[in-house]
């Protein structure tokens, strides 16, 4: 049952938090460096778009957890290409944004269009996070170290991976509305903090999650070793 959710859940909660410091430094830094964020878009985007695509395309890509393809596949992949989008931008415009005499309103008006993409990325997300609730999805097996601690209260590990992709969901869906006042001559909205502070909290607990998980789905496979 091979899955990607070690290094996806690590670069996709880095991914997270890479997009909130962006936005930080771009409202408060006046050294900014857009190769570096650059580089750094471009080796998380270049992670989940090759693992997400592989696992979107790759039809049931777990036998056991089908809709793996979706929850985490489809996700990745989304995200994935657009850091990949990110980096190009970044690295190719960069001297265009250092130049701009407001340049979270330049970035901003670049961005824009991505808003309608990545609103609907937050309500599939949202829908993601229902029907891991619903069908209880997510719960480790007895085997697996840590998580399976959980086996036989599958609602816990439903609600805790649901709560994540609803905290992404939201961000998601305030990003296109964080957009209109993303401007350096002015504090940033609660619109935008709230964006910043789910993404960040989310990012951080997908990238732990993540971290654990090698050590968690290592050890599924060795107690089920024959």
């Amino acid at each position: 049952m091979p899955t990607y959710n070690t290094i996806m859940s690590l670069a996709a909660g880095a991914g997270l938090l890479l997009l909130v410091l962006l936005g930080r430094t771009l409202h408060r830094d006046k050294q900014f460096k857009a190769e570096g964020w650059a580089l750094s878009a471009g080796v998380l985007g270049g992670i989940l778009t090759l693992t997400g695509a592989h696992m979107t395309l790759t039809w049931p890509f777990a036998k056991y957890f089908p809709f793996d393809n979706i929850v985490f596949g489809e996700t990745s992949l989304g995200l994935g290409v657009l850091l990949l989008a990110a980096a190009l931008y970044l690295w190719k415009r960069g001297d265009q944004i250092v130049a701009a005499e407001d340049r979270p309103a330049e970035v901003a008006a670049v961005a824009k269009p991505l808003g309608i993409f990545i609103f609907g990325l937050g309500l599939a997300l949202f829908g993601i996070a229902a029907a891991g609730v619903y069908f209880q999805l997510f719960a480790a097996p007895a085997d697996e170290p840590i998580s399976g601690m959980f086996a036989e209260w599958p609602i816990v590990e439903a609600i805790f991976m649901s709560g994540l992709f609803a905290l992404v969901g939201v961000g998601a869906v305030l990003f296109p509305f964080a957009l209109n006042s993303f401007t350096a001559t002015k504090p940033l909205t609660k619109i935008a903090k709230w964006m910043g502070g789910v993404w960040a909290v989310s990012g951080a607990a997908f990238l732990l999650f993540g971290a654990m998980n090698f050590y968690t789905h290592i050890g599924l496979i060795v107690n089920t070793m024959q």
